[in-house]
């Protein structure tokens, strides 16, 4: 087979055209006006490539077709019509081309009725978006002269539950998506010349933004097309349902800009009146009666946890959150000096949640209020140990008993300062509240990198000092309770 020209598409950039023509063109011609990858994104793409090489545990000894070159895929082209001519059954990475479309399968199986294809994907469950990559893979690899007795996505089954060694044939799922295929079939070809027109004509496509920038993927030239709309916008007034996208079709851009007879809710009208006086507005009232609530001694609580697809310790599922760490901050009364304890789980392939558990109890004693920010999280969190760990499930539901929010009355508009930008969440809270205190000196700055570090650790693929990272995820999870603690100080002077 002599070594097909370059394609013109290729099954990413048909999904991107398919989400937004402007995306495909920009990826085209203009791909230095891409956002950066955050680590965050990063993290997702080295998982999904790990959970990629596990499922071919499911088919295996078989022949790996992917490229030397990414930009190379003709040869893996060429390659897997080589293999399939000499007999191979079972192909990874199998690579096909047909009209200028380029599409590769992760795992290609010839059975006794004939070949079927597997594509796989880290997610839980199979999406419309699935079932439409498949379907242009299915029309390229059988207009190639392969003809497909089924084709199906392969993805994580998150009731799994590790046991020992991972056991893959129950890790994943095989749903068929063949009669999906079949029903979108006839318009791929359409698509395709559409998208093709598209890239010869040369003309970026006069397309708004809209709920397209995101779904359903983020899209990596946001920053460009947005570059109108200021960071804060009417886009960061909280759960909106819609208003937002409302006020920006109606050609406003920020908060100071809605008029002041607009229909909001009254969260809303809070954060817009506030954003237009500038001034902090203050519920007194509320504010007390939730501290005089509040029973001493009291302990700010923040738990870090993590996930992955594929478990690392027993008696755990699939992208379930583990707690892994937590930082303490205790107050035996009002005007008394804080303690401080704290817990970081070992990345030895020993399960931490035991220790985790028994530390925690000890160190919240039996009496008193725990704060938490954003209750749900935590309290979660504790419940999920409970239910694992029964000889424990005692002790750690009187902790849940025990739980308070601090986050209450920044969540309920209690009180609003212009400088929390709508927002409730701490990283936002705090600055507008304590502005001499912040995350800015911190090497580790939010909970996604935390997460990720600590996952990287356990997994054992982490690369970097690791005494020195384990210092800085307890400086990172230190921050967040003694963040909590001085918000509370300054609720008390309201």
């Amino acid at each position: 087979m002599n070594k097909p020209p370059r394609h013109v598409l290729s099954k990413s950039t048909f999904m991107s055209g398919m989400q937004c023509e402007k995306k495909l063109f920009l990826g085209k011609y203009h791909r230095n006006l891409r956002d950066d990858i955050s680590a965050a994104q990063q993290a997702i793409f080295s998982q999904g490539t790990s959970v990629g090489e596990l499922a071919c545990q499911l088919f295996p000894g078989g022949v790996d077709c992917t490229p030397e070159s990414y930009y190379d895929f003709q040869k893996a082209v060429v390659k897997t019509q080589e293999c399939i001519d000499a007999g191979e059954t079972i192909i990874y990475e199998a690579a096909f081309q047909f009209d200028g479309v380029l599409a590769a399968m992760d795992m290609l199986v010839k059975t006794n009725d004939g070949w079927r294809a597997y594509e796989v994907k880290s997610s839980t469950s199979v999406s419309d978006t699935y079932r439409m990559d498949g379907t242009l893979q299915y029309y390229v690899i059988t207009n190639s002269g392969i003809p497909l007795k089924d084709i199906s996505i392969v993805y994580i089954n998150n009731q799994y539950v590790k046991n020992g060694e991972i056991d893959v044939h129950q890790l994943f799922t095989i749903e068929s998506i063949k009669e999906a295929v079949q029903e979108r079939l006839a318009n791929i070809p359409i698509d395709i010349a559409r998208f093709k027109k598209l890239l010869s004509d040369k003309i970026e496509p006069e397309i708004e933004i809209g709920t397209h920038c995101s779904t359903p993927y983020g899209c990596d030239f946001k920053g460009h097309c947005w570059k109108h709309v200021p960071k804060y916008s009417v886009f960061d007034i909280k759960y909106a349902k819609g208003i937002d996208w409302k006020l920006y079709n109606e050609g406003y851009l920020t908060t100071k800009e809605i008029p002041d007879d607009y229909k909001l809710n009254e969260r809303h009208q809070i954060q817009v009146s506030g954003d237009k006086t500038g001034e902090s507005i203050i519920n007194k009232k509320n504010i007390r009666s939730f501290l005089d609530q509040l029973n001493y001694p009291l302990y700010h609580l923040d738990f870090e946890t993590f996930g992955s697809a594929v478990p690392v310790y027993d008696n755990s599922r699939p992208y379930q959150q583990l707690v892994f760490q937590y930082s303490l901050h205790k107050q035996e009364t009002i005007d008394s000096e804080y303690e401080h304890f704290e817990f970081l789980a070992e990345t030895n392939n020993k399960d931490p949640r035991p220790d985790l558990i028994k530390q925690m109890i000890k160190d919240c004693e039996t009496n008193g209020d725990i704060l938490t920010y954003n209750i749900g999280f935590e309290r979660g969190k504790i419940n999920d140990l409970a239910k694992q760990f029964p000889e424990f499930a005692e002790p750690l539901h009187k902790l849940i008993d025990r739980l308070k929010d601090l986050m209450l009355p920044f969540q309920q508009k209690w009180y609003y300062t212009p400088d929390m930008q709508g927002s409730y969440s701490i990283k936002k809270v705090l600055p507008a509240l304590v502005p001499e205190l912040n995350y800015n000196e911190l090497k580790i700055q939010e909970g996604n990198t935390a997460s990720n570090t600590f996952a990287q650790m356990a997994q054992g693929n982490f690369i970097g000092d690791v005494t020195q990272t384990r210092k800085e995820l307890l400086e990172y999870c230190k921050m967040d309770t003694w963040a909590m603690v001085k918000i509370l100080e300054r609720l008390y002077l309201v």
